[in-house]
């Protein structure tokens, strides 16, 4: 972790702090502690230790910048100096030091740190456009402030009241509408793509990104593929780690994709392995047999794990871990903590498949109603005729079929909220139109869903149960889909007919997978993992007069054997948020 006080009463904090490694910058006001413990034990290649420019200019964090070469040649044309071989975090404090607040408009990549301006006597904290990283931030006093990447830790110093709204959209939808909320009042995140400065006792929090997709990217039909595969070959030489890296993969095509484009890059089999994680029991998948098809094509070493004893814990509640907020990854712990020290004895860095079922959904009808508003008559002929031809009889029969049955299912609809939550707390919070609600930036035009899932606060929440993950062993995640260079190709390539069954990757993987991997259709799962081991195990009792009664009526609550499936979840993140608040 790593953290930086300003005044309040950082000097007791840092006193007592967790820190290898604290550095407390010249006692005028304000009295300024950077803590670190990043630079031992973990190995963790991101952290930056505690780094300094000039005197002037001190920086903690994890950072891992895209485009290097790129923001090298910017700072030579600035100043006229060559930064060859300096730190990630060193080209961060020379771009503060040459354009300001502006140096984060020059940054990409996976970061959140603190950085101190001793000239002017500001701190400037940031997180990465996507919030690949966690940052946190709360009032030490009432002049204070504190900054961690580690929430526990700040939970520790800062009054730990709870956020009603953030407990009642977990137990509602699992994690926070709201990006820049925590489990505790007094405690923020700063949300994704937005940096916070602290200067004369205020602290200002504003956004310096968004994600914008204006044209389709018109290239001859070949220049798609090699595209796609230029930006891939990016952003895998700016994550590979020295040695082996390994891959999540599954036997679909995403992480297929991903382990392909990862040999390519590194010119070498052996520097890659690959983890599969199969179910048997709980529900029957074919990745394994898939998997290995591409393992064998690819030459690389495959680590198959049968994953039904992983997806809950029957001990979950007598394990002694205090995870810093609820969540449903309490009922795991100890089988992910099993797990990622296996992966880190096998690899250092691993690469997630996240990002092409999002960014690649065939959104047809809103692009070719987008190319009509346009009277592009020859692209929307060629669309619509690359739609009819792409479908197919068969295709085209399932839709007639609907729309004469009159079957239609409200698209993205959201669940009502649980009977079970405290009726007072539902009313109080008007949390029925809080999940009815959409309002939003305004939809994109020709590609809506895509768009909006990228700004949806669900992301920044799978991606810190990354972060969970590397805090439990010495593991980093990285995900090279949503390196900005491919994901927003991926957003501008044009929906029809490239997005329909991701077009675009079977074609750049024609030749580099298994025929069988290109041509497998994607299935939806059956039921959730939880379903089998929740039935089986069972919930133990909840705590009738405890404080799960400011949120749930437990009279409500019904066991697992008789929620519905699709409750499970919901039902799971009652238990977990009892035994959170419990310890």
């Amino acid at each position: 972790m790593f953290a930086v006080l300003v005044d309040g009463d950082a000097p007791a904090i840092a006193a007592g702090g967790p820190s290898d490694h604290v550095v407390q910058v010249r006692a005028r006001q304000p009295h300024v502690v950077l803590l670190s413990t990043l630079t031992t034990g973990r190995g963790d290649p991101e952290a930056t230790g505690i780094v300094q420019l000039a005197g002037r200019y001190w920086l903690a964090g994890r950072i891992r910048l895209d485009a290097r070469h790129a923001l090298r040649d910017k700072l030579a044309q600035r100043t006229g100096e060559h930064h060859r071989g300096q730190s990630d975090a060193l080209l961060c404090l020379h771009a503060y030091a040459a354009w300001g607040e502006a140096f984060i408009e020059t940054l990409a990549g996976d970061f959140c740190f603190a950085l101190w301006d001793d000239d002017r006597r500001r701190l400037v904290c940031a997180r990465d456009r996507l919030g690949i990283r966690p940052l946190f931030h709360g009032r030490a006093g009432d002049r204070g402030l504190i900054v961690s990447d580690s929430l526990g830790w700040l939970a520790e110093q800062i009054a730990t009241d709870l956020d009603d709204l953030w407990v009642a959209d977990f137990l509602c939808i699992g994690y926070s509408r709201d990006a820049d909320r925590t489990a505790y009042r007094r405690i923020n995140r700063l949300a994704p793509a937005h940096l916070l400065v602290f200067s004369d006792c205020e602290a200002v929090v504003r956004r310096y990104w968004r994600l914008q997709i204006d044209e389709p990217l018109r290239l001859r039909e070949r220049g798609y593929v090699e595209r796609f595969l230029e930006v891939m070959a990016q952003a895998i030489a700016d994550r590979l780690p020295e040695g082996r890296v390994g891959i999540a993969m599954s036997g679909g095509l995403d992480s297929t994709t991903l382990a392909a484009c990862t040999v390519q890059a590194t010119g070498d089999p052996a520097r890659v392995v690959a983890e599969c994680f199969h179910y048997e029991t709980a529900m029957r998948d074919d990745e394994k047999r898939f998997a290995t098809l591409v393992a064998r094509h690819l030459g690389i070493e495959l680590e198959l794990r049968v994953a039904d004893d992983l997806v809950y814990d029957p001990a979950w509640r007598t394990r002694g871990i205090r995870l810093p907020e609820p969540s449903l990854s309490m009922a795991r712990v100890e089988p992910d903590r099993q797990a990622a020290y296996v992966q880190a004895n096998l690899a250092p860095v691993w690469f997630f498949g996240e990002g092409p079922d999002n960014a690649l959904v065939y959104e047809r009808n809103a692009y070719l109603a987008w190319l009509l508003g346009r009277r592009d008559w020859p692209r929307l002929a060629a669309a619509t005729l690359s739609s009819l031809l792409a479908k197919g009889f068969d295709g085209w029969g399932a839709t007639l079929a609907r729309l004469g049955g009159r079957r239609a299912i409200a698209a993205g609809s959201q669940a009502a909220v649980p009977t079970w939550l405290d009726r007072g707390l539902v009313e109080a919070l008007r949390l029925e139109e809080r999940l009815a609600d959409k309002a939003a930036d305004k939809p994109h035009p020709w590609h809506p869903e895509a768009i909006a899932s990228f700004n949806d606060a669900i992301w920044p929440s799978l991606l810190e149960e990354f972060d969970f993950d590397a805090a439990l062993s010495p593991v980093v995640w990285r995900h090279p889909y949503l390196d900005l260079r491919v994901l927003e190709f991926l957003l501008s390539v044009p929906p029809v007919p490239w997005a329909r069954r991701k077009l675009l990757m079977r074609r750049a993987m024609r030749d580099r997978l298994p025929r069988a991997v290109l041509e497998r259709r994607k299935a939806p799962l059956a039921q959730s993992p939880l379903v089998e081991p929740l039935r089986r195990h069972g919930l133990p009792g909840l705590s009738p007069d405890g404080q799960l009664a400011r949120f749930v009526d437990v009279r409500r609550v019904p066991a697992a054997a008789d929620c519905p499936a699709n409750d499970l979840g919901r039902l799971l993140a009652v238990h977990t948020l009892d035994r959170w608040l419990s310890t």
